[in-house]
């Protein structure tokens, strides 16, 4: 029974290709590890996508948060477990790419197997509702001008999406920011409407709560077009800055050395979840879009983003400051 239910959960073609991935996967919880602190849009993933892929697999699937260190301290947990399936990990690219490459880590790119992508977000830069600085990002970029090195934006931890997404916001815009990094969005969003820092670079998914209840205001999404999940939001190109124009992917990865039977029982769990119209409004609400994605794309993924990294890393662009 348990396992004609497995079969007819995952669209496996017979019972004898089910039974062999099962036998893949040890009797024990899956642990999702999230390398951030709760509240982020890492955190909010996993916990959407835990609890179908535990039905899906028959087995319990728990979320983990394992912060600090820009995401090194999950990431480094996840790259020397066991390579059975039952530690996996939640991220994006920068951490397993970028972030080797801007401090000391045990890890690179070659400690990981793709599973599969997972869903995208967009970036959005984010003030407290009533910031008495500026309240619209043409203020926002005429006050900074103004006054170089005063005006101070948090980020979710060094080598992380948003850390290299206000290099470049400063770089494209001409600006001068004092960079504050956190261990996660959570605790910059306490920080920013407790009034500690001015602004804070968000993925949306992470800050479009704080924006519908009218605590926060949203100065731009950090794409060319408007973000239909906040139409209320310029994009780049509204505001003079077309050549910013970036987003956030999140995936999910496993130790190297996993077996590739395992690996498959993974991502077709993953994809199964994905495809699931309330995981999907789940994501949505969250302000994510699922992208159920093969690993090998994941994996090129990966490759071209640690290439454009190495090239960062030579010029002395990528800093940990």
């Amino acid at each position: 029974m348990i396992r004609r239910t497995f079969l007819l959960a995952l669209g496996i073609v017979s019972t004898l290709a089910v039974t062999t991935c099962l036998a893949q996967l040890p009797a024990k919880p899956i642990t999702l590890i999230v390398p951030f602190a709760a509240g982020g849009n890492l955190d909010l993933v996993a916990r959407i996508i835990a609890q179908p892929m535990a039905q899906l697999l028959g087995q319990s699937v728990v979320v983990q948060n394992k912060a600090g260190a820009g995401g090194a301290i999950g990431a480094s947990e996840v790259a020397r477990a066991e390579p059975d399936g039952s530690t996996l990990l939640v991220s994006t690219p920068n951490a397993i790419v970028v972030l080797p490459k801007m401090a000391p880590t045990t890890y690179d790119i070659n400690s990981f197997a793709s599973v599969g992508l997972i869903a995208s977000t967009s970036q959005v830069l984010v003030i407290k509702a009533d910031n008495p600085k500026f309240q619209t990002m043409a203020q926002f970029l005429t006050y900074v001008k103004s006054n170089p090195g005063k005006v101070s934006i948090a980020h979710s931890g060094i080598g992380t999406t948003n850390h290299v997404a206000i290099m470049q916001l400063q770089s494209v815009a001409g600006l001068d920011m004092n960079v504050v990094a956190y261990k996660g969005s959570g605790p910059a969003i306490i920080d920013l409407l407790g009034g500690q820092i001015d602004v804070l670079l968000d993925q949306l998914s992470s800050s479009i709560n704080n924006i519908k209840t009218g605590r926060a205001r949203a100065l731009t999404v950090l794409s060319n077009e408007r973000d239909p999940l906040l139409p209320e939001a310029p994009g780049t190109k509204e505001v003079g800055l077309v050549a910013l124009d970036v987003s956030t992917t999140t995936g999910l990865l496993a130790p190297a050395n996993t077996p590739p039977a395992t690996l498959a029982l993974l991502h077709t769990a993953l994809e199964k979840v994905l495809q699931d119209p309330q995981v999907k409004e789940q994501l949505l609400r969250v302000g994510s879009l699922a992208r159920p994605g093969s690993a090998e794309v994941f994996t090129n993924m990966l490759q071209k983003e640690e290439a454009q990294a190495k090239v960062l890393a030579a010029t002395g662009k990528l800093k940990a400051d």
